[in-house]
């Protein structure tokens, strides 16, 4: 008698546990005072091979100098999962990041459009079929004769580049009931190359907005930490007029007690923030056209042409200030 119940207490705390991790991956991380730029226009670098999944690129934030581009890029996805990208969200005074994961579905990403698949809601860039990763040719850069998993199917997009939900000038997209089941599902944390990705692209003085004003000589690679000449692809243009920020980097950044209440608000995408890079209010409690088939796919730009709908996000952790130390060496090869 006294096993079973103690099988039953162990289930019980498994179940929690799970659900407690599940719930940990959209919870709010950074929070900061100023808004993050537009998103950069750029090409996606052309698929590694079979089995790699886009991850769009995404402003990150350092406490020392603020945002930062961490590079678009392809990954050898978990089988069967896709990658929700986080979001910035604007609630309460403060915009915060909600981190990405992965999971069975797309949940919530802010509305964002991330480009390439990402337009918003969802992800029209591909999908599984078994075990095998099938790609739509339309909207992702593949080439046949080393992916042989595609097909076609035309997406409608729009341009908006973006990069926060809610707020003055952010995008006012609202998770649906669907989405925020998704969001309840079993979750996975970013892959270890994927944070190591977003660690090298805070090592580099040139990934910084107020070094490239929004236009990122590193834009996307063809895989996770490779930034030399022929993986790195650079920027055409910044998303947005580019305003530099009217309070330092330390004196943006809300304090960590703020940022747990502002999960529910930033989804419902809170109306009251500030455009790109505008200074907030202190009253906070504390990231084309069609394309033809077989065509160059659409700089990030692109998006389905529909009514966005919210999802969540991952946490950035801060690197140590490029302007405290000499920068490090640059990089050789051309530039995203």
């Amino acid at each position: 008698m006294n096993r079973s119940i103690a099988r039953w207490v162990l289930l019980s705390l498994v179940v929690m546990t799970f659900s407690v991790a599940s719930f940990g991956q959209i919870a709010v991380g950074i929070s900061v005072r100023i808004g993050p730029p537009a998103l950069p226009v750029y090409a996606q670098p052309i698929c590694p091979g079979p089995g790699y999944m886009w991850t769009p690129g995404y402003w990150a934030w350092n406490d020392d100098a603020g945002y930062y581009w961490v590079p678009g890029t392809w990954v050898v996805a978990p089988v069967g999962m896709l990658w929700t990208p986080g979001y910035w969200g604007w609630a309460g005074g403060v915009y915060a990041w909600h981190g990405g994961y992965w999971g069975p579905h797309i949940g919530f990403y802010g509305g964002i459009n991330y480009g390439f698949g990402y337009g918003g809601v969802g992800f029209v860039g591909g999908e599984w079929r078994g075990g095998s990763f099938y790609y739509n040719r339309s909207i992702t850069n593949v080439s046949v004769t080393s992916v042989t998993n595609v097909y076609s199917k035309t997406v409608v997009v729009n341009e908006n580049h973006t990069a926060f939900n809610g707020g003055q000038g952010g995008v006012q997209a609202h998770a649906t009931a669907q989405e925020q089941a998704y969001a309840k599902e079993k979750h996975t944390d970013p892959l270890p190359a994927q944070t190591q990705h977003e660690h090298a692209a805070s090592q580099n003085r040139q990934n910084f907005a107020s070094e490239n004003h929004g236009k990122p000589a590193i834009a996307a690679t063809a895989k996770p930490g490779d930034f030399s000449g022929r993986s790195a692809v650079g920027a055409r243009s910044a998303g947005g007029e580019y305003h530099a920020p009217k309070m330092s980097p330390k004196e943006a950044r809300a304090r960590p007690s703020s940022a747990g209440n502002k999960t529910t608000t930033a989804n419902k995408g809170n109306t009251g923030g500030n455009k790109n890079n505008s200074t907030a209010p202190h009253n906070s409690s504390a990231s084309h056209n069609t394309p033809s088939h077989g065509s160059e796919p659409q700089a990030h730009s692109s998006q389905p042409k529909q009514n966005p709908k919210p999802q969540a996000q991952h946490k950035s952790n801060p690197p140590p200030a490029p302007h405290k130390s000499s920068p490090p060496p640059p990089h050789h090869g051309k530039g995203r």
